[in-house]
């Protein structure tokens, strides 16, 4: 038996969940929700409500340090087109 630590704080849909690995985040509701977690994997999770059933996809064990710079440069892109729809 192994021992853990894992703690998670919820804005919304937004969760952020902290282990021992490190942090990560993930968005979605009751029934689905997608991220990434502290080892830089995509994460993908559907269930069941209440019924303790479900399905959770984990992806390939990538670098973080590839993970942020596709996180950052999402965030970039975004943040151009909402500069550009502010001053068209």
């Amino acid at each position: 038996m192994a021992w853990y630590f894992r703690r998670s704080l919820g804005l919304g849909p937004f969760r952020l969940n902290l282990s021992k690995s490190g942090l990560g985040w993930s968005v979605g509701g009751r029934g689905f929700r997608t991220g990434v977690d502290a080892r830089g994997r995509r994460t993908t999770q559907a269930s069941i409500p209440g019924t303790g059933v479900g399905y959770r996809k984990v992806g390939a064990r990538g670098s973080r340090a590839a993970s942020s710079r596709s996180v950052r440069s999402r965030c970039l892109r975004w943040a151009r087109s909402a500069l550009a729809s502010q001053s068209a």
